[in-house]
């Protein structure tokens, strides 16, 4: 009896010990949240579940990455303001929202002072990005630890926009920084600050008359089903940084280099997508019945050029000079 009784003893505290084992083993791996604002179907989200899987592996399991999109950790200030606090680790978030804490690094989210992808690929890793991201973090503490390209900025409306006059008076929905209000007050238009997740239904119900972004959003929102024109302005050549909080930095220690080298491989492999998408949806938006219109961008770009360099602007001449050197 009292042999018995010790087996079931003994057997008991195996069991209790390997439950204890796998409940350490569970609470061993760390879980970082990634979250940011784009829709599941899109290259972004795509990219950071690539992330996610790839650092697991890296880290034979240490680290789980859980990917929020869809605003589901909060729009995109929230997503800043987590970022700083430690409740999110990693997001993407645009060059303007950078720009609220370090302003000259919005630069290049400010119409025309890209030419395109190419200028836009050498920008992102040229010594003054490093220089600009470096002061960003100095002021933040975020860690800038990629770029992806967002795409070139189109004007969608219920009209044809052909030269700067046709802005006048449009109602335009922009993110809520400076560098995108830019453009339409330069040509005339009103700029309406709205949260990305709010546009659909402001178009759809007459809140605003147009909104700008890149071909491949335009896809993923449909904001094609409620906009008759797509413009081609290609008036702000855009980024998104994937920023990395500086409390999750240090608690990554020497994997932090490690996460950076893979978000870099997915943001490559995002950028890539776009300019993918950017080559073929013009096509693909007249064969929905939607008017895409080929635009003589010069009188634009001729509108915005005397804002460029002045008081309305957030950074130098001589920062802004530095920018158009770069080939």
């Amino acid at each position: 009896m009292f042999k018995k009784s010790m087996n079931r003893l003994l057997a008991t505290s195996i069991i209790s010990a390997t439950a204890a084992l796998g409940a350490s083993a569970v609470q061993a791996q760390d879980v970082l949240k990634f979250g940011h604002v784009y829709e599941a179907a899109t290259p972004y989200h795509e990219a950071a579940l690539r992330t996610a899987a790839e650092f697991e592996k890296a880290t034979d399991g240490r680290f789980k990455i859980e990917v929020f999109p869809a605003s589901q950790l909060g729009k995109e200030v929230a997503l800043n303001e987590g970022l700083s606090l430690g409740t999110v680790d990693i997001i993407y978030t645009g060059m303007g929202f950078m720009g609220q804490s370090y302003p000259p690094i919005s630069i290049s989210d400010y119409p025309f002072t890209l030419r395109g992808y190419d200028h836009w690929k050498a920008y992102a890793t040229s010594d003054l990005f490093r220089e600009l991201a470096g002061e960003y973090t100095k002021v933040t503490g975020n860690l800038v630890a990629s770029m992806t390209y967002y795409g070139a900025r189109h004007v969608t409306s219920n009209k044809s926009i052909l030269k700067p006059e046709d802005m006048a008076g449009l109602k335009i929905r922009t993110p809520n920084a400076p560098a995108y209000q830019l453009f339409p007050k330069a040509t005339g238009a009103n700029p309406t600050p709205m949260a990305f997740s709010e546009v659909y239904l402001a178009l759809q119900q007459g809140v605003v008359d147009a909104q700008e972004n890149p071909l491949p959003t335009i896809q993923f929102k449909k904001f094609y089903e409620v906009q008759s024109n797509i413009n081609l302005t290609g008036h702000i050549t855009n980024s998104l940084a994937v920023l990395v909080s500086p409390i999750t930095a240090q608690k990554l220690g020497d994997d932090y280099a490690v996460l950076q080298k893979i978000l870099g491989e997915s943001s490559d492999w995002a950028s890539g997508k776009i300019v993918e998408s950017e080559n073929n949806l013009a096509g693909w938006f007249r064969e929905q019945g939607v008017t895409v219109n080929e635009v003589d961008r010069a009188p634009f770009i001729a509108a915005v050029a005397p804002h460029l360099k002045g008081d309305e602007t957030p950074f130098s001449a001589e920062l802004y000079d530095k920018l158009q050197a770069i080939k």
